[in-house]
């Protein structure tokens, strides 16, 4: 049972089906269990219309919910020209039903203005069928109530569980994001240790050359023990380069490669939209065609400035994002909301604008970063497109 309700959560419109399913099923027992109802074809006709479009109660709640409110008038109207006060219609509940769907799917306006018009329809059904007003006044504000409280509460519950979903692609993210950092300075070193094998190799070939040349006819001993030395010192780095260029034989997958530009900047801004923070993103000028290194820069600023503003801006975040190109460099200007309780999921380890700075160093760029005077955060860097 738990593992059919659980496919059942991941299938609305199945579950929304059965749901019509039993509304008419009910009235089905109604008709059955009546044996006084001269108008069967119109007790059908309404059980019908009340049933059938609950099961695209929550593709389209504001169209089925005028659906089952116009047949609950038509059949209230219909049956008093017909004289028949007596046949109601318990797949009726399909009432508080959109009622609860307008307010949990759709927001309360839409809800309260249902609402109104339910009490209208309920008005003509006292005034068309004669009942108790007082008892059918009592349980109708009891059904609209319970399902007003009940959309508050599972909505409410629904938004809760949407965020957290949202802060924890988030921390994912920012995991494997720090991951991908973490492996991309293991390969800039490895590069660097093989730039200095190569370099160190060769220089040592090149001065032991120079020196042979030199000797081979005045000193030949010498001359031998120069070329010993190449061969040597040629063999030494020809082994330390193959054991470097083994580290490195693995390569990401070109559709494994991060995303950067324009599109790169959109996709941070949503998932940090969906995570609670309010952003504002500005680009002026093309960012598609800078150079790798430049548009990576950019989007790493932009990414790590928006998670602290996550992490650190309180309640109702806000960040405000420009990266503008200008003719000889990027600029990219941060600014956020003031300084407030951390409410992230994603724990911070306290070097993010270190690796900012040192990032903009590396792309030979200025950083500047700090409060402004009117209490925000400020984080403005210049990245020029011409770098060595």
């Amino acid at each position: 049972m738990r593992r059919f309700s659980l496919w059942l959560r991941g299938k609305p419109f199945v579950a929304d089906s059965l749901l019509a399913c039993a509304l008419f099923i009910f009235d089905a027992i109604a008709f059955v269990g009546n044996t006084t109802m001269q108008n069967w074809p119109l007790f059908v006709l309404v059980a019908v219309a009340v049933s059938t479009p609950i099961a695209w109660r929550r593709r389209h709640p504001r169209i089925v919910a005028a659906s089952v409110l116009s047949a609950s008038l038509f059949g209230t109207s219909a049956g008093y020209a017909a004289g028949e006060t007596a046949n109601l219609h318990p797949s009726l509940v399909a009432l508080p039903i959109m009622l609860y769907t307008l307010v949990a799917y759709v927001g309360r306006r839409d809800g309260a203005l249902y609402l109104v018009a339910l009490v209208v329809d309920g008005v003509l059904g006292l005034l068309a069928f004669g009942q108790e007003p007082i008892s059918t006044v009592l349980f109708t504000l009891l059904m609209y109530s319970l399902a007003w409280v009940a959309a508050e509460f599972l909505g409410a519950r629904r938004a809760y569980n949407e965020a957290v979903e949202a802060r924890l692609a988030v921390a994912e993210y920012d995991h494997d994001r720090r991951a991908d950092e973490a492996v991309a300075r293991e390969r800039t070193r490895i590069a660097r240790e093989l730039h200095d094998v190569i370099a160190h190799g060769v220089s040592v070939m090149v001065v032991q050359a120079d020196g042979a040349s030199y000797a081979i006819r005045k000193d030949p001993d010498r001359a031998e023990q120069a070329v010993a030395n190449i061969s040597a010192t040629g063999r030494q780095a020809l082994a330390e380069l193959r054991r470097t260029v083994a580290l490195l034989r693995t390569t990401p997958h070109a559709d494994d490669m991060p995303l950067y530009g324009t599109a790169g900047l959109a996709k941070v801004v949503e998932m940090m939209s969906k995570a609670g923070l309010d952003v504002e993103l500005e680009q002026t000028g093309n960012l598609d065609d800078i150079s790798p290194a430049i548009s990576l820069g950019v989007h790493r600023l932009v990414q790590e400035s928006l998670t602290n503003v996550l992490r650190h801006g309180g309640h109702a975040p806000r960040a405000r994002v420009k990266v503008i190109r200008r003719d000889e460099d990027v600029l990219v200007d941060i600014v956020n909301s003031r300084v407030g309780p951390a409410t992230s999921t994603v724990v911070g380890t306290g070097h993010g604008l270190l690796g900012m700075r040192e990032r903009v160093a590396v792309l030979q760029g200025s950083l500047e970063a700090g409060p402004t005077e009117d209490g925000l955060w400020r984080v403005r860097a210049e990245l020029p497109l011409e770098w060595q």
